[in-house]
């Protein structure tokens, strides 16, 4: 008896500790993070999608990120309202109010939200910490959403199809006008959110963390975007875009494009190879299930005589 209380002590202490502090509300308390999930199964995902971020972001951006932001996880869409506000729209599936220091996510238990709960959670998450460490600054567009993308790791092959087929028809969207990204078609929206990705990739490749970190100051400090770039990489804004431009055409062009096209028919051929396969494999059990059941039927069928139905046939009968 005394080993079952042991036991079952042991286990409400392992699941306090993997749930975390909970008060009467239901919030979670987290060193680094305060959830309040109407659904406690997303917990692990966010503990590990988090921390993980939060640890990357520190490095980047030489902050120390020492608050407790809010994560919401609604069941509810009225809920989901109440804390992003109604003006939200609908189809959206997640918000970061920096001012309010919180991120609210549909919950993936109830909507389609289009994208993995950890890869929504480190996105939302990286507005928050760039806004932590610019103040009351507004990031230009290009920065904000390539450093979320990046930090979520948000590129595959559609972002790369996307890029070359703007390369081709020369439809880059220049970095001043992401800022008006939601008034863009699908397309240059997409364009835009691939092109932001890659300035910020770009930005920390060819001029290192240091200078990244400078250009941040200088936002911090109140220079505009224009001046902050030269300042940190000795190009003004027209001239960092050209260089950066210089880059996606020397990166994607009409070989990248039909090099990504190729992939694209490649693994849809494969698909379709493999379900032809699948599907001849399925057909030749059965046919097999049917050989089987035949064995055990009958094919020695007397009809007898047509005429008199009553008459046995006897086959031993000689014939007259």
């Amino acid at each position: 008896m005394r080993y079952l209380a042991l036991k079952i002590s042991f286990l409400i202490c392992f699941l306090y500790t993997i749930a975390g502090a909970v008060d009467s509300t239901g919030i979670i308390q987290r060193e680094y993070f305060i959830f309040h999930f109407d659904n406690p199964i997303f917990v692990s995902t966010a503990d590990s999608a988090l921390n993980a971020a939060r640890g990357q972001l520190i490095g980047l951006l030489n902050d120390s990120l020492d608050y407790r932001p809010d994560i919401y996880i609604s069941d509810n869409l009225e809920e989901f309202k109440k804390v992003v506000g109604s003006a939200f729209p609908d189809w959206g599936a997640a918000a970061a109010l920096p001012y309010r220091r919180l991120i609210a996510i549909k919950s993936p238990a109830h909507f389609r939200l289009g994208k993995p709960l950890r890869e929504l959670l480190i996105h939302e998450y990286a507005h928050l910490a760039l806004a932590h460490r610019l103040g009351l600054v507004q990031a230009p567009r290009w920065l904000d959403e390539g450093l979320a993308m990046r930090l979520s790791a948000e590129w595959g092959w559609e972002q790369n199809l996307s890029m070359s087929r703007a390369a081709i028809f020369n439809a880059f969207v220049p970095l001043r006008q992401i800022d008006r990204m939601n008034l863009f078609t699908e397309g240059e929206a997409q364009i835009a959110y691939s092109e932001s990705y890659l300035a910020v990739k770009y930005l920390l490749d060819s001029y290192g963390r240091e200078t990244f970190n400078l250009f941040l100051n200088k936002l911090k400090e109140g220079k505009d975007t224009d001046e902050a770039l030269f300042a940190a990489t000795g190009s003004h804004y027209d001239d960092f875009e050209k260089e950066f431009f210089d880059y996606l055409h020397n990166r994607y062009n009409l070989m990248t494009f039909f090099g990504d096209t190729i992939y694209f028919w490649s693994i849809l051929g494969l698909i379709v190879i493999v379900a032809a396969v699948l599907s001849f494999f399925r057909r030749k059990k059965k046919y097999k299930e049917w050989e089987e059941e035949e064995k055990y039927q009958s094919r020695d069928f007397d009809y007898g005589n047509p005429d008199d139905p009553e008459e046995i046939d006897d086959d031993d009968k000689p014939w007259s």
